[in-house]
Parts: structure tokens; sequence; C-alpha cells
């Protein structure tokens, strides 16, 4: 039999989760979405901050230069 879900005891024909793996995966459930949420709001959390304090900027200390003269066409 070929490598991957098909050789795996965890996975029926249908490619469903057997009780075995459901059983395994029980105890690092609550971890693991204690811990995405966390990322999660940490990632939000810099992205807000980081628009904020953007958005505050009056960039008046940026030179822009003027727009390029066109030459005249006769």
């Amino acid at each position: 039999m070929a490598a991957g879900f098909g050789s795996s005891s965890y996975y029926d024909r249908r490619y469903r989760q057997s009780p075995a793996l459901i059983r395994a995966r029980r105890p690092y459930l609550f971890k693991n979405a204690v811990l995405g949420s966390a990322i999660a709001a940490f990632t939000i959390g810099v992205y807000a901050y980081t628009i904020s304090v953007i958005g505050q900027d009056e960039f008046e200390d940026v030179k822009v230069p003027s727009a390029p003269v066109q030459p005249e066409k006769k």
C-alpha cells in the first residue's frame, strides 16, 4: 500500500479520523487552542498598534519632489 493516509491506522478508508487519533489529540486540543488564540491576539495587537501610530504621523519631515517639467512640443 502507498505511503500517506492509506497506510495510517489513524484514518479509515474514507479518510475520517479514527477514535484512536481523537483520543491521542485530546490532551493537546485545549493547549493548542489557547496558544493559537494568544498568537492571533498578539498579531492583531501589533497590527492595530502599527496602524494607530502611523495614522498619527503628519509626514511634515518628508520632502516631496516637484513634478518633472515637460518639454514643450513644437
